[in-house]
């Protein structure tokens, strides 16, 4: 399949889940959509590592090794599938804990859209505000 095909629909797939984890995060419906849609990306993913074994350049053991991995098309849209499952993950991580907690949906939307955007940005904004955040009695 097509690597701009592929990473198209990965990233679309994922949208609307955004979009429940604000509205509707505790809906089983939607925490089950979640779990599916996570683990049909991590097949996606799963499928992809192979052609990490394949590149003969780079690796992870140093930036300058990632840089060369990720001069393959393939491998960059592993990594991109990567950040989308675990931020999708982590959001919705952070709607529950705030259903949890009782914070509010209109404070834990701009979480999850920093999550969605810039995964740890969001995720550290989420733990600042419920450190803040008037306990549930």
């Amino acid at each position: 399949m097509d690597v701009n095909l592929l990473f198209t629909i990965c990233t679309t797939l994922v949208l609307p889940f955004w979009l429940a984890l604000i509205f509707a995060p505790e809906h089983k419906l939607v925490k089950n959509l979640i779990t599916i849609v996570a683990v049909i990306l991590a097949l996606v993913y799963a499928s992809l590592v192979p052609i990490f074994l394949g590149i003969e350049e780079g690796g992870f053991g140093s930036l300058e090794d990632v840089m060369l991995l990720f001069k393959n098309p393939k491998a960059v849209l592993a990594g991109w599938i990567h950040y989308l499952v675990f931020d999708l993950l982590t959001g919705r991580w952070i709607a529950l804990d705030a259903v949890k907690n009782g914070i509010s949906k209109w404070f834990i939307g701009p979480c999850l859209f920093l999550t969605f955007m810039l995964g740890p940005v969001g995720f550290l904004l989420y733990t600042i505000l419920k450190y803040f955040y008037p306990k549930k009695k």
